[in-house]
């Protein structure tokens, strides 16, 4: 062959494969999971705070469509974290408190169940699931799912950032000390410096198709803030609100000033159009006193908080953008879970879980993007500890509007009407006892599907005089 037209059939190769990739590039959108800590459902503007300052979420929220039911799979992190990562419930994966867990104390009626100290090996996290698809993942902030042999670097993730065993920042949010990530200075705020990281990651990897996990671990005690802007949330008048710390309120405004950074980031090198960016939180707003300067905040008009079964320990701000695909200034009021987000990022990836692979959640495509059928019978939890902040043991399962709720220590229920009592404050459970028993008997029979671990009567319990 005459070597000029070997060198354009060369050429014409080259070309023909770039192009290619570039399409495969495109059916692989990059994916930002951004994920608060203890952040409640009423916390940002954009689902009602009149004293948080929230600018970035609430334009994310106009970007993309906001969830009015988004649930956390538990009301502490732990749980939550390994759902989101696995999508599969707590209770499946015998991962059921935050870790390492509260000790059983004499007071307690019952003891719990044993629990696993690690997200195993043997589970396939998202970063694992996205990698046959070529992504590049890391996973930069707060893991809380075991020590080193479990950190993000043995469960798919090509970069780790912060991540260790621990639940809070270890020496605190200007001090902070991990393997990976330690303050420069007395000055250098934790949640910048994940941001930081975040726009290097991006910058570095901004061409090929990644996958960021960002997990905050704002808004979570200790309650630190930088001394400017908490002086400016002392000074703000008061709004009317449930919410009025100023160190709570200026630890989200960080938070929300490193979304916005991100955000200019995919702008400034036209990532935009081709990135997904998804946030919400772990579990319900810390609501009770809890350390210093606590508590945080309130999530009226939902009941409770961390800790607790009821809404306001497990509803989560949700909001998820995808220019092109989700139509701006969208609204969703179908309830969804933490175990969904496994298998909508996969979705949008276009990867597959592998043979025989257990997943609890449902893809949210069709409700992402207005077509086709989203259909689920309920959602559930399982909770057989009791929380720091003084919920007790229990389960629960949503189907359609109504929610029960079982308590272990004697088996009460409370049944609910969410779409008209969202707040939880009238209790249907001997108005409509078939309905209560019913639900009772659908809960009973999903944790033995899962091998939900239960707990057992403590031989040297001695009630509280």
């Amino acid at each position: 062959m005459d070597r000029r037209l070997l060198l354009f059939a060369l050429l014409l190769a080259l070309c023909a494969d770039s192009t290619a990739t570039a399409v495969e590039n495109d059916r692989r959108p990059n994916i930002i999971l951004i994920l608060a800590d203890d952040l409640g459902w009423a916390d940002l503007g954009c689902y009602g705070s009149t004293f948080h300052e929230t600018p970035n979420l609430d334009r994310l929220a106009r970007r993309g469509m906001r969830f009015t039911q988004g649930y956390a799979a538990c009301p502490v992190c732990s749980p939550t974290r390994a759902s989101i990562l696995t999508g599969r419930y707590p209770a499946r994966l015998h991962l059921t408190d935050w870790l390492p867990g509260r000790s059983d104390r004499p007071s307690q009626k019952l003891l719990r169940p044993p629990i696993r100290q690690q997200l195993p090996l043997e589970e396939i996290t998202i970063a694992e699931a996205l990698r046959p698809r070529g992504y590049v993942s890391a996973s930069i902030g707060k893991w809380h799912l075991g020590g080193e042999p479990f950190w993000p670097e043995h469960q798919g993730f090509d970069l780790n950032r912060g991540g260790t065993q621990t639940g809070s920042p270890p020496g605190g949010y200007f001090r902070f000390q991990t393997p990976s990530l330690s303050a420069r200075d007395d000055q250098e705020y934790l949640t910048d410096r994940l941001t930081e990281e975040a726009e290097r990651f991006i910058e570095q990897n901004q061409d090929r198709p990644f996958f960021l996990y960002l997990p905050h671990y704002a808004v979570h005690i200790p309650l630190q803030a930088k001394p400017d802007l908490v002086a400016r949330f002392r000074a703000k008048p008061a709004t009317g609100g449930p919410q009025n710390n100023p160190i709570y309120a200026a630890m989200l405004w960080s938070l929300d000033e490193g979304v916005g950074r991100i955000l200019k980031k995919l702008d400034d090198l036209k990532l935009t159009d081709r990135t997904v960016v998804i946030f919400t939180s772990d579990n319900g707003g810390l609501s009770v006193k809890e350390g210093p300067n606590t508590p945080a905040t309130s999530n009226a008009p939902l009941r409770a908080g961390k800790g607790y079964l009821y809404e306001g320990g497990i509803r989560e701000p949700w909001l998820i953008a995808w220019p092109g695909t989700i139509a701006p200034g969208s609204v969703c009021e179908v309830p969804v879970g933490s175990i969904d987000l496994y298998p909508t990022i996969l979705a949008m990836a276009g990867a597959q879980p592998t043979p025989n692979q257990v997943i609890d959640g449902q893809s949210l495509m069709p409700l992402l993007t207005g077509s086709g059928d989203f259909r689920r019978e309920a959602l559930y939890w399982h909770y057989p500890h009791y929380s720091n902040q003084g919920g007790r043991p229990g389960g629960a399962i949503r189907e359609g509007d109504h929610k029960l709720i079982e308590f272990y220590e004697d088996g009460h229920v409370e049944l609910y009407n969410l779409k008209d009592d969202p707040g939880e404050q009238h209790d249907l459970a001997a108005q409509k006892p078939e309905l209560a028993t019913r639900l009772r008997q659908r809960l009973a029979a999903w944790r033995e599907s899962v091998d939900a671990q239960m707990m057992t009567p403590n031989p040297d319990y001695r009630p509280t005089p």
